[in-house]
């Protein structure tokens, strides 16, 4: 659920309030809006536990500041281990901003065309992704194509596919959701294409192309292309309310969401993605003409929010691992998110006093 979503329930809970009832939105909720602002950010990560997380981490990376880590909960509860600030990730969605950035570099170097279209990039899906023939590289970057999603089909998450072509799968000889570039659809097929895409082009895997082209570079040592490549041990357990289970084990392969990182190593991504030093001369005007600087990220079992304050200069990078079927959590994981970024703006006016 996104911000304006969030900020819209909550202004309908209070118009609700007024006339005698809340029953139609979570309490929780609430609560974590009107509490009173912590003194710290400690503070306010041990409180989203109370509120219902198993474990949460953050990291606030301030211009002219040392980075800092926090972290409250579990990082395995069944073994009372406790959260490690720089436990590896299932970073999901935010996967998205590498393989933009890897898109962008590739476009520099005249290797892929925006302009091109997918029938041209990917000819066997022709006659079985609707207007393959219109839909370009570009508008498939910026979820412009009108492909369907296939996580959103139905019963998806219960047991979903392993492979990248069995994903693919459930969306082929289906209808678009819209024409092509005539609308906004966010469809995690799009980037599976891509990771095609990227593949065929390069000759070989763009998980590799990623890692010496952005990770390296960066210095990025604790961030992986696929849960394959970590040690178990060393990621944050998942949970989904209701399931007793651990869900870290659970390997998602799309390039849509298959990283793993430590908050620590987002977060130096996003500062070199926002402050340009991610990129040659020539790749950022194209990267700032396809794609966004922030992201967020949904797995069973993991959230995590990815966002750069340019007014303030501060990377703020926040991870939960615990997500339930009615999705308050992820309104309840975006209140504490601002409410860590209250308590850096207070602290950062206090000073200036």
């Amino acid at each position: 659920m996104k911000k304006k979503q969030t900020k819209r329930i909550l202004r309908i809970a209070f118009i609700v309030a007024s006339f005698g009832s809340l029953y139609f939105v979570p309490w929780i909720l609430v609560k974590a809006w009107i509490m009173p602002l912590p003194d710290s950010i400690q503070e306010q990560v041990s409180e989203a536990i109370d509120l219902g997380f198993d474990g949460m981490i953050v990291y606030v990376d301030q211009a002219g500041k040392p980075p800092e880590l926090y972290a409250a909960g579990w990082h395995d509860r069944k073994d009372k281990i406790p959260a490690n600030p720089k436990a590896l990730f299932k970073i999901a969605s935010v996967s998205k901003l590498y393989v933009a950035v890897a898109v962008a570099k590739l476009v520099n170097d005249k290797q892929l065309s925006l302009d091109k279209t997918l029938a041209e990039y990917i000819p066997e899906v022709v006659g079985r992704i609707e207007h393959a023939d219109k839909i370009t590289l570009k508008m498939m970057v910026q979820h412009r194509s009108g492909i369907p999603d296939f996580s959103r089909t139905a019963g998806y998450w219960v047991d979903p596919p392993k492979a990248n072509r069995e994903n693919l799968e459930l969306v082929l000889d289906k209808p678009a959701d819209f024409e092509p570039d005539e609308s906004y659809g966010y469809s995690n097929t799009n980037y599976l294409l891509i990771g095609d895409i990227l593949d065929k082009t390069l000759g070989y895997s763009h998980h590799q192309y990623i890692k010496t082209e952005i990770l390296m570079p960066l210095r990025l040592n604790n961030t992986y292309s696929l849960l394959s490549e970590v040690n178990i041990d060393d990621v944050m357990s998942g949970y989904y309310v209701g399931y007793d289970g651990d869900l870290k084990h659970n390997e998602f392969i799309s390039p849509a969401g298959s990283m793993i990182a430590t908050a620590e190593d987002v977060g130096k991504f996003l500062r070199a993605l926002n402050d340009g030093s991610v990129f040659k001369d020539g790749e950022q005007e194209i990267y700032s003409s396809i794609y966004v600087y922030e992201h967020t990220g949904l797995l069973p079992g993991y959230q995590s929010i990815a966002k750069y304050h340019k007014d303030i200069d501060t990377v703020i990078i926040q991870f939960n691992n615990t997500t339930n079927f009615d999705g308050y959590d992820w309104s309840l994981a975006e209140i504490i998110n601002s409410r860590v970024e209250k308590i850096v703006r207070k602290k950062k006016a206090d000073h200036n006093i």
